[in-house]
């Protein structure tokens, strides 16, 4: 494999004084009603070598399972509209701060959760405390995705949700592979990364997290879904 990083990534970290590479598969464009499988395959697969740990971004993932949505499709509704104005916007992302995204989440984890989530953040605000509408909302809210100046068209007017089922699929894609490499799908970005499941224990699982917290894989048009941890 040539190991080359993304620009302004790091190909190396140092985690627990072990050194590991973490090296971006650059793929095609990933398109609705595309096969997963399939895809990681062609893409990943000459690439990997036994041991490694494949990590995929649950954006494709979602998008493959068709859970990737046109703004022009999404009809908000007033509440959205409303809570969408006090979320806390970040440059790395619109997270829940437009309507379309608020209501993609309303319907993802129902009104009552969202807004008693709404309802501890403004407590929490008032004391200091940052992060409990997401805390109380749940993974389904916090991986939600909405467009972003930077984000690859067509995405860049989509919604995209959380995948379902992400330990599953991480065993699907493991077995496609011949079992000789474990899996990972992966929610990360500039601000940290969550593992949403893997075919690794959950202690490892951490580990992952902190391996990838810088984002190797960048968040613009790197047009990389993809990559691989190993030993350095």
């Amino acid at each position: 494999m040539s190991l080359t990083a993304n620009e302004g990534k790091n190909l190396t970290i140092t985690v627990d004084g072990v050194e590991y590479q973490r090296v971006p598969i650059k793929t095609p464009l990933v398109l609705a009603g595309e096969k997963l499988l399939p895809f990681v395959v062609d893409n990943a697969q000459q690439h990997l070598v036994d041991g490694d740990i494949l990590f995929i971004t649950e954006k494709i993932v979602a998008i493959t399972q068709g859970r990737s949505y046109p703004l022009e499709d999404i009809e908000v509704r007033p509440l959205a509209t409303f809570l969408a104005k006090y979320v806390q916007k970040t440059p790395y992302g619109i997270g829940l701060g437009m309507p379309e995204t608020m209501e993609m989440a309303l319907r993802e984890c129902g009104t009552p959760r969202i807004l008693l989530a709404a309802a501890v953040a403004a407590v929490s605000k008032a004391i200091g405390r940052k992060g409990d509408f997401y805390r109380v909302a749940g993974p389904k809210a916090r991986g939600i995705d909405g467009p972003t100046h930077n984000t690859i068209p067509p995405y860049n007017q989509q919604v995209v949700l959380a995948p379902a089922a992400p330990r599953k699929v991480a065993h699907e894609v493991k077995a496609a592979l011949g079992g000789k490499v474990e899996v990972a799908i992966v929610d990360i970005n500039d601000l940290g990364g969550n593992i949403l499941g893997s075919t690794v224990s959950r202690a490892i699982d951490a580990r992952l997290a902190r391996i990838l917290k810088d984002n190797p894989l960048g968040q613009g048009h790197q047009s990389t879904p993809m990559g691989v941890i190993r030993t350095a």
